[in-house]
């Protein structure tokens, strides 16, 4: 059988490279590749495309000369075309999503929106509940900031920023913290409630409303990309137990 693979002086066939790919858990990986070139393969580049992400490829790794290209070609144990293939793949991902999904971004959008919009919130947190009380009070009737008393008094990271923390997704603290934003007014403090192991002190500072601009509209495509992908690994995908010799 011949050989396909030498390192440090081992070589590897063909028919050992399934169970390494397996044990190194790179299957998956290989799976999901063959689903997005096979999704691709009617997604050409013009000549242009292909010339613009060749130069770039070849400034990126130094490659300035022919014989540098053919170089790099063997040490990966590439074609020119294979090559072609891997510098212009992201650009035909990108247009794929554009075709496919571009015009579910809106709807897709909506439907997060509401996981979408982030927050800045101010926060303390302490064990006892009785200096919960009397710090809410202190901020309350303004004898002391949030801010000053969060750096004295909170046993967590936001100690160091005055209690401050955004701006976050709506959905990035904890799901109490969460659902106690989601119902406030910006400058609304909110009594000392028990989260976990904690008693937090929560006052919303803003509430920032997520848009569909371009960078927005670029993850919801990303969103709508992965789901299929995932989708399609488990569909499509099944790995098979390599056949017991006897």
């Amino acid at each position: 059988m011949s050989v396909v693979l030498e390192i440090d002086n081992q070589v590897y066939t063909a028919e050992d490279l399934v169970p390494l790919l397996t044990q190194y858990q790179m299957l998956p990986k290989l799976a999901q590749e063959i689903l997005i070139d096979k999704a691709i393969a009617e997604i050409k580049c013009s000549e242009e495309e292909n010339n613009l992400t060749y130069n770039q490829f070849c400034q990126q790794n130094q490659l300035n000369s022919e014989e540098q290209v053919r170089e790099w070609l063997d040490k990966q144990g590439i074609s020119r075309d294979q090559l072609q293939n891997l510098i212009t793949k992201r650009l035909r991902i990108d247009r794929y999503k554009q075709e496919t999904w571009n015009d579910q971004v809106d709807a897709h959008f909506i439907k997060r929106k509401s996981q979408l919009d982030r927050v800045v919130y101010s926060l303390i947190r302490v064990e006892k509940p009785e200096i919960a009380q009397e710090l809410y009070f202190r901020i309350k009737d303004d004898e002391n900031t949030f801010s000053a008393l969060a750096m004295e008094y909170s046993q967590g990271s936001e100690a160091q920023t005055g209690g401050l923390i955004g701006p976050v997704e709506i959905n990035a603290p904890h799901p109490k913290i969460a659902q106690i934003l989601a119902t406030c007014q910006p400058g609304q403090l909110v009594p000392p409630t028990r989260v976990g192991e904690w008693i937090v002190i929560v006052r919303l500072e803003n509430y920032l409303s997520a848009k569909l601009d371009e960078p927005m509209r670029q993850r919801m495509l990303d969103e709508l990309f992965n789901r299929w992908l995932n989708q399609a690994i488990e569909h499509k995908v099944s790995f098979l137990s390599s056949p017991v010799t006897p």
